[in-house]
C-alpha cells in the first residue's frame, strides 16, 4: 500500500476497499474519493463504456508492471440475497450476456473458451489433490461425465462467473452494476444462470425471471444449469474442505444431494 500512497501523491489517504485479493483501495483526498485497484480486469473500460461498472476515470502503469486503475465512486449499496429477484439483475445479466463489445475485447486478448470438457478436467485435478472420497461426489462426477452439455461454442458469451450478491451494486440514483470481474470466462451463459437462478431465484418464479433476461424456460437449458450448479457445488465443497469449513462445507453438500435428485 506504501507504493501506491507514493505513487497517488501528497494529500491522498488510502485505504483497503476489502475483498479476497487485498487489492482494491479506497482513496480519499478532501471531497474527492475514488476506487481504486491493482491489475484489475483489462477489459474494464469496455465494461465501463456500458455502463456495467462504475466508470473508469484513469489506468496507469507502476514501474514493476503493476497497471493501476481508478474508477468513480459509487455510494450505493450491495444487493442482499433477497434482491436478486430484482428485474434489473435479469436485464443487467442480459446486457453483458449479448454484448458483442465485451466478447470481442475477450477473445481478442487471446482468452479460451471455458468448454464443459475443461471445466471438469479442472474439477477432477482439484478432486484428485484434495485426496477426497465421497460417495455423493463420486455419484456426481459420473452423472457430469454422462451428460456433459452440448452447446455450440459460437453460442458462449462473456461470463461473470462469480455472480455472488456481494457484487451486484445499487446506487442512490437506482442504477445497478455488477462489479469484480476477475474470474470472467468466455461459457455457455448457464454457467452465470445456474448459481444465481439454484441460489437466489424461488423455482417457481425461473420461467418469470428467464423471460425477463430473455430466453425461454426450455429442457435444454435446465439440464446445462443443472449441470453447472453439480459443479459450482462440488467446486464449494472442495474450497471449504481445503480450509476446514465445516458449516459450509455439508451446506453445499446438501445442495448437492437436492440437486443430483432432480434428475431421478
Amino acid at each position: 500500500m506504501k507504493q501506491l500512497e507514493h505513487f497517488m501523491g501528497e494529500g491522498w489517504q488510502l485505504r483497503p476497499a476489502g475483498g479476497a485479493t487485498g487489492e482494491a483501495y479506497i482513496a480519499e483526498q478532501g471531497e474527492q474519493k475514488i476506487f481504486i485497484k491493482r491489475n484489475s480486469s483489462p477489459f474494464l473500460a469496455v465494461l465501463s463504456a456500458e455502463g456495467i461498472v462504475p466508470k473508469l476515470l484513469w489506468t496507469k502503469r507502476l514501474e514493476n508492471g503493476d497497471v493501476i486503475t481508478a474508477q468513480r465512486w459509487v455510494d450505493g449499496h450491495e444487493l442482499k440475497a433477497t434482491d436478486m429477484n430484482d428485474t434489473r439483475v435479469a436485464s443487467l445479466l442480459s446486457k453483458i450476456h449479448q454484448s458483442k463489445d465485451l466478447l470481442h475485447m475477450f477473445k481478442r486478448m487471446g482468452n479460451l473458451a471455458l468448454t464443459p470438457e475443461h471445466l471438469l478436467g479442472k474439477l477432477m485435478h482439484k478432486r484428485e489433490r484434495a485426496n477426497f472420497e465421497d460417495a455423493t461426489i463420486t455419484e456426481a462426477f459420473k452423472w457430469l461425465v454422462e451428460n456433459i452439455p452440448l452447446l455450440s461454442e459460437e453460442n458462449y458469451v462473456v461470463c461473470h462467473a462469480d455472480i455472488n450478491h456481494n457484487n451486484w451494486m445499487s446506487n442512490g440514483e437506482n442504477h445497478l452494476y455488477l462489479i469484480d470481474w476477475d474470474c470472467a470466462q468466455v461459457a455457455d451463459p448457464a454457467l452465470d444462470l445456474a448459481p444465481l437462478l439454484y441460489i437466489y431465484i424461488p423455482k417457481t418464479t425461473w420461467p418469470k425471471w428467464l423471460e425477463i433476461y430473455g430466453v425461454d424456460m426450455s429442457v435444454s437449458l435446465l439440464n446445462r444449469m443443472r449441470w453447472y450448479m453439480i459443479v459450482e457445488c462440488i467446486d464449494n465443497i472442495l474450497w471449504y474442505r481445503e480450509r476446514n469449513g465445516v458449516k459450509e462445507m455439508l451446506k453445499w453438500s446438501d445442495k448437492l444431494k437436492n440437486v443430483l435428485k432432480e434428475r431421478d
